[in-house]
């Protein structure tokens, strides 16, 4: 998508206008003009001087976005996504301060002197003709200040594409032309000594209703310029955390570059306090790195020789050097900053209601002026109550409101979100992630962490598991196998000490072998095991039992006789039931789809809390399954972006869970920087209170002119003496579009992790137990049930033969049952 910066528009008509004439370019795909940001985001093979001259066509002016802040260097600060909106607060600010002080003098002029008899100079002190050609000169300076408007609106008459502009340009022309007429007739009557008719001719003049209406609409055109400038807020915040420079080591020697001069494969160094400059890989040292400005992840990370480090996070204690692996707009924050731009220029669907009623509003209501003058002096109305009333109905529309809506609050929650490492891609893809029903979680690396760890540790009764954990570690620490790799792990945690194992070799059969002080090690699956030692028949079962939680059990031996089990797992995350509990409470039905035989991967559903599983399913048959969920309703798709490319595009939209630094995941709609996923609830939620205000703002801004203007056209007088005087519709128009921005800001107070009220009350489950004996019964049944984690508390009593247990989350009763039948006592009933 190629960007372009769109000057002189002011309003929803003008932006639906600049997409009608760039989407009539040949070449030109898609096309979509955001008000909001002056932006304007096209894609196809148009040519983009085709489009800068379509949109000089139109009225405007544009110009093709240069690669701006990391990508060339440059300081993001300074691009012009971050300075125009600075600049134009200033010069409405300025506009805004001289139009008032006008004014002042102006309603002193026509109402201090004219109604309480406050003084004037002498020249003026007792002559109607001065008084009004004083205020004909203070008028007409205001309007001189404020000539953007004139210039803007009857360009776009002139054009035939009226704007906001130009309601404003004809209500205060009209009001200071009639008082122009009235101020020439009142010297005529002057002239002809007719001083009566001369007086009454000064209730004629609107020349203070023609400054005040573009006074006012200045102030409130600055105050929706420095609210609409806080939108952006969340994306400036990430422009500014690279760093300007970076401290290079070129010759031996280190030396400050501009980044854009920092090239892939240079050294570079961070001293602690500072931000990493671009994307590398540690060489020496270590060091904690504050991600949270990319992530939201608020503990800092530990990185040594070999972890990767990310462009915009903050070296926090220690001094580390680095190897630059991606620069300029391959970099993290590049790329996350280009996705939050690229999503703002992007349109939601529920925009298009708005944009239709755009391109015909402005007409419209000119058209609705020119009839109430015409009716209400057909009705023998004089002409300056007539024309009060139209120029009331030209000033108090407003079609600003209709098109910022929408992307005020679409720029609010996409920079809401990544502010906590969720990024949407697009603005549809935050409007629909809320609408979905079904939420489908493939298992590995998604529930599961996605890569094996030791669940168990079962040696048989001679041995401990200290003698276990080194025979294990002798065989392993040699193997290739993943599984392995988490014994190791293990074994490292605990501290154990590591025999050296000789002559090791890996047997067909799932089998290791190898010798440690000359007796010889075995270790494998229970069938292997089985052929060369005797393995009791509690084992046997035990290792049964394990298999059906969907565990690999890995037995080993040394000089001849059974040592015990270790029992590995790709265990679930700990945040995944919580999660999936939190998907619950917002009414969304949660699938879980892998590759895993039934057994094991109902055993892993029924323990993070899914209501369906789907297993079996082979990565190109995923696609498969989300086409068929779809039937059903709207579905999400979570998936970690490598295997399930075509399982993310079906889904009408694709999650990709845990990318880091690889942000672009081409296949999902939605990026979560985290491997956590509380994140899609969070990303869910967001969604959903985001529409929630987009529909506020669409009610505020139709509620809004829909009755206004009857009000302005003074349909109520005659029914409930209702009239809006032009200075009144003109203040009511000022304020309107500030009440959109300002409610889209309320976005920025959300916590999108925030728990219900159904989560946050605690649940409490009473069990039957038979076989419990005495205190020792009871402590092992109170240590099963508090090691799951989703239990608080556990009571247990062997004499009534209970256990009242406090959840902190939704657990299924069977997953309580097993923890307490494993120990080898009977549950009855769980109440």
């Amino acid at each position: 998508m190629k960007q372009y910066t769109v000057t002189g528009m002011s309003c929803a008509a003008c932006s639906a206008r600049v997409e009608k004439a760039v989407s009539a370019v040949e070449g030109v795909d898609r096309c979509a003009v955001s008000l909001l940001t002056n932006s304007m985001g096209v894609e196809g093979p148009a040519k983009p001087e085709d489009i800068i001259a379509a949109v000089h066509k139109a009225g405007y002016e544009a110009r093709l976005k240069s690669e701006a802040g990391v990508k060339t260097g440059k300081d993001y600060s300074a691009s012009h996504t971050d300075e125009e909106p600075d600049k134009e607060t200033a010069l409405l600010k300025k506009r805004l301060i001289a139009s008032l002080a006008l004014l002042i003098l102006l309603m002193y002029v026509s109402m201090g002197h004219m109604m309480w008899g406050w003084p004037l100079p002498g020249l003026a002190e007792n002559n109607h003709v001065a008084v009004g050609l004083l205020q004909l000169l203070i008028t007409a300076a205001v309007m001189t200040i404020n000539q953007k408007f004139f210039i803007s609106g009857f360009k776009s008459l002139i054009n035939r594409a009226p704007n906001m502009d130009a309601l404003v340009a004809l209500g205060s022309t009209a009001a200071f032309l009639y008082s122009t007429f009235a101020l020439f007739a009142m010297t005529a009557a002057q002239s002809d000594g007719n001083t009566k008719a001369a007086m009454s001719l000064m209730d004629e003049f609107y020349f203070e209703s023609a400054a005040m209406i573009l006074t006012l609409i200045t102030l409130g055109k600055m105050l929706e310029a420095r609210s609409k400038g806080k939108t952006t807020d969340a994306l400036k915040s990430l422009m500014k955390l690279a760093p300007k420079t970076a401290t290079v080591i070129r010759s031996g020697a280190e030396i400050q570059l501009p980044l854009g001069q920092v090239v892939k494969g240079d050294v570079f160094v961070v001293k602690p306090g500072e931000s990493i400059p671009v994307d590398g890989i540690v060489l020496e040292g270590d060091s904690a790195v504050d991600e949270s400005a990319l992530t939201g992840e608020s503990i800092p990370v530990d990185k040594e020789a070999g972890s990767t480090v990310s462009s915009g996070t903050l070296n926090q204690s220690g001094f580390i050097k680095c190897q630059a692996t991606r620069v300029g707009e391959d970099t993290t924050l590049s790329q996350i900053i280009n996705m939050v731009s690229d999503a703002a220029a992007t349109k939601a669907p529920i925009a298009k209601t708005a944009d239709r009623v755009s391109g015909f509003f402005v007409p419209a209501v000119i058209s609705i002026a020119a009839v109430t003058v015409a009716v209400w002096i057909v009705s023998g109305a004089s002409v300056g109550f007539a024309l009060a009333r139209g120029i009331s109905v030209l000033v108090i529309s407003c079609p600003c409101a209709l098109g910022l809506a929408t992307p005020v609050a679409i720029m609010v929650g996409n920079g809401v979100g990544a502010g906590h490492g969720i990024l949407f891609k697009t603005a549809e893809a935050l409007e629909l992630t809320g609408s979905a029903g079904i939420v489908v979680l493939d298992k590995t690396g998604t529930i599961t962490m996605g890569r094996p760890k030791v669940t168990d540790i079962i040696p048989v009764n001679s041995t401990s598991k200290r003698r276990l954990l080194e025979m294990a570690l002798a065989l392993e620490k040699k193997s290739e196998h993943p599984l392995a790799r988490a014994i190791i792990e293990k074994v490292e945690e605990d501290g154990t000490h590591c025999p050296e194992a000789e002559n090791f070799r890996a047997l067909p059969g799932n089998g290791l072998s190898g010798y440690v002080d000359g007796a010889k090690v075995l270790g494998g699956s229970y069938k292997f095991i089985s052929q060369e030692v005797n393995v009791p028949e509690e084992m046997r079962e035990q290792s049964e039992r394990l298999s059906e939680q969907g565990k690999t059990p890995l037995f080993f031996s040394h000089d001849g006789e059974l040592l015990g089990i270790i029992a590995v797992a790709d265990v679930i995350k700990k945040d995944s039931h919580q999660a999936i509990s939190k998907l619950h409470h917002m009414g969304l039905h949660v699938v879980m789809l892998t590759g895993d035989n039934e057994k094991t991967a109902r055993t892993i559903g029924g323990k993070a809390g899914v209501d369906e599983v789907i297993a079996g399913v082979l990565p190109d048959g995923k696609e498969r399954e989300i086409r068929k969920l779809q039937e059903k309703g709207k579905v999400i798709m979570v998936g970690d972006g490598i295997n399930d490319a075509p399982a993310l595009t079906r889904a009408d939209i694709g999650i990709a869970i845990g990318a880091g630094a690889d942000v672009a995941v081409d296949a999902a709609d939605v990026v979560l920087m985290k491997n956590s996923l509380m994140d899609v609830p969070a990303a869910i939620r967001l969604s959903r209170k985001t529409l929630r205000n987009i529909r506020q703002n669409l009610f505020w801004a139709f509620f809004y002119n829909v009755l206004g203007i009857p009000l302005a056209a003074g349909v109520f007088i005659n029914l409930l003496g209702w009239q809006l005087s032009p200075v009144f519709a003109a203040a009511a128009m000022s304020l309107s579009s500030f009440c959109v921005v300002t409610n889209a800001l309320r976005l920025n107070l959300l916590d999108i992790y925030e728990k219900t009220n159904e989560e946050d009350k605690k649940m409490v489950k009473k069990m039957k137990i038979q076989g419990m004996m005495c205190g020792h019964c009871e402590a092992h049944t109170k240590k099963a049930l508090e090691a799951l984690d989703a239990v608080e508390m556990a009571e247990v009593s062997h004499t009534e033969g209970t256990a009242v247990v406090t959840l902190k989350e939704e657990i299924p009763d069977r997953i309580l049952k097993e923890a307490v039948e494993e120990e080898g006592y009977e549950v009855i009933e769980i109440s």
